[in-house]
């Protein structure tokens, strides 16, 4: 029971200092949010103040709120009008990869229910390993391995080579009949590990070229120039660069518009050295072997043939200059790109208990200072993957993670070229290896931890703009309200109901 009583003031309660906030509440609420400061400490605190609070609240009015306007002609004076926010502009996203693998019926349909309640984006796995196990034979199709009966039957789902890795199109087509907005992740990405299937090095690779690289250390390999690694195999190279145009062309080709962005490339940044189209630059990946220019080439590739309407994003983790002076670079050297990708992952279960503690960490200050080095590139800026672990799998633990959860969204949404926040792994225990076991908004069994409520309460209750206005003079009407697709309602002169919608982008937008 006192559980969800905690949960419950996570979801309402500010999180702020208690001296802040005691005028006008009652006992019982204000015995409760006493009892939850307790886990975070005062040099938390301290970091979160009043005023720094006070900074979000007016950002966030300013940047993800509008006025709008309507003239509603033959509306008498006083007629009342009421205003439903039917979806957000801003993304409220999370990957989809445990898609029909969880076990049970009732976990899947727990899970599936998420995508359109609390997330409006989904981002859907394309990572080439599982997704082109053997060449040509891509996983776009549902086979049996794929289905919900298969998942429900398996002992040891993380042990399967496609765990994490669904077919794609059963899961597009689940979002587009709920309108989920629909995000590609990844089509070219330098990680051998992670990313490129086994038969690309020994199929493409001939053998006089696997012998010179083989005998070369991972040291030698890393003091050798770029150019030097292509003139050491200039066929594997070659074909290689074939193979990275034939995946964009192939998901392209397949899939058409019906996705509203890709990951283009992942993780590049590490590798940018200056000019992306001057011989040795971008050449040489961090993860392993690579095409020269293969940042560039993906992207000119990538824009010759998505549309327009496609948006073309860039994706890292080292949100530092060196990251923001490449996405410039390739932006001065005519590749198309709309939305700089960023991530935040809080692996590590002693972060977030440094947090707690008022280390700093992810603090307010630093995060305005990323993100304005970030926001140097000029693009709308997706927080594209983020990670809050529980500090341990109890009642502690989990508050922790909703209270840092619940500062963090605010301060995101509040920042003006932010126009996304995707969670990364939504459920417990089902993260890649390496990554925390306790990082998500749900049990394994899908039952709701606090952090889910911290959530839930911000998207679809703080952040949500449902009120009742009155006409004035000529059927006049205004309000301010979080920017997105409305409905508003009311009775004609007649006693019938009246609807009409529209969108929400800028001040004066209306009917």
């Amino acid at each position: 029971m006192k559980l969800k009583f905690l949960c419950l003031v996570i979801a309402i309660c500010c999180f702020g200092p208690i001296k802040a906030q005691t005028a006008g509440k009652d006992t019982k609420r204000l015995k409760a949010e006493q009892e939850e400061n307790k886990v975070m400490s005062e040099a938390y605190w301290k970091l979160w103040n009043p005023e720094v609070q006070a900074k979000i609240d007016r950002d966030i009015d300013q940047n993800r709120k509008a006025d709008a306007v309507f003239q509603l002609k033959g509306m008498p004076k006083g007629t009342e009008v009421k205003v439903e926010q039917l979806s957000h502009d801003f993304i409220f996203g999370a990957h989809i990869f445990n898609f029909n693998q969880l076990g049970t019926k009732e976990r899947n349909q727990k899970y599936k229910d998420l995508y359109g309640t609390l997330f409006n984006s989904a981002t859907i796995a394309f990572y080439w390993k599982k997704f082109e196990m053997q060449p040509n034979r891509l996983r776009f199709r549902e086979e049996y391995w794929d289905t919900e009966e298969y998942w429900n039957n398996v002992k040891e789902p993380k042990k399967e080579p496609h765990w994490r890795r669904p077919a794609s199109d059963p899961v597009v087509q689940f979002c587009e009949s709920k309108g989920i907005r629909l995000h590609g992740h990844t089509m070219i990405w330098g990680n051998r590990n992670w990313q490129h299937p086994e038969w690309i090095f020994d199929q493409y690779c001939p053998t006089d070229e696997k012998e010179k690289l083989n005998k070369l250390s991972k040291e030698e390999l890393d003091k050798l120039t770029p150019t030097q690694i292509e003139v050491l195999a200039p066929v594997y190279f070659k074909e290689m660069k074939l193979l990275f145009e034939k995946r964009v062309s192939d998901l392209i080709n397949y899939y058409g518009g019906r996705l509203q962005s890709w990951d283009v490339v992942n993780e590049s940044s590490i590798d940018f050295h200056g000019q992306s189209v001057t011989g040795d630059a971008v050449c040489k990946s961090a993860y392993g072997l690579m095409p020269g220019d293969y940042v560039y080439n993906a992207f000119k590739t990538a824009g010759q043939l998505f549309p327009k309407n496609v948006k073309l994003n860039i994706n890292d983790y080292k949100n530092d200059e060196n990251y923001a002076n490449q996405v410039k670079d390739l932006l001065v050297h005519g590749c198309r790109i709309d939305i700089m990708g960023s991530q935040m992952h809080l692996f590590n279960p002693q972060q977030c208990l440094d947090i707690a503690d008022g280390k700093l960490i992810e603090s307010p200050q630093q995060v305005w200072d990323k993100m304005e080095i970030m926001s140097k590139a000029g693009l709308p800026i997706h927080l594209s993957e983020i990670t809050i672990t529980s500090p341990g799998d109890d009642t502690r633990g989990r508050e922790i993670q909703a209270v840092i959860a619940r500062n963090l969204y605010r301060l995101w949404f509040s920042i003006k070229p932010m126009m996304g926040i995707t969670w990364w792994n939504v459920v417990d225990d089902c993260g890649a290896p390496g990554e925390p076991s306790v990082s998500g908004l749900f049990t394994r069994n899908m039952d709701p931890k606090p952090s889910f409520y911290a959530l839930d309460n911000l998207i679809n209750h703080e952040w949500k703009t449902n009120l009742t206005v009155k006409a004035g003079d000529n059927g006049s009407l205004k309000f301010r309200g979080f920017k997105g697709r409305y409905r508003i309602s009311w009775k004609d002169q007649s006693g019938k109901e009246q609807h009409a919608e529209f969108y929400l982008k800028k001040d004066g937008d209306g009917i």
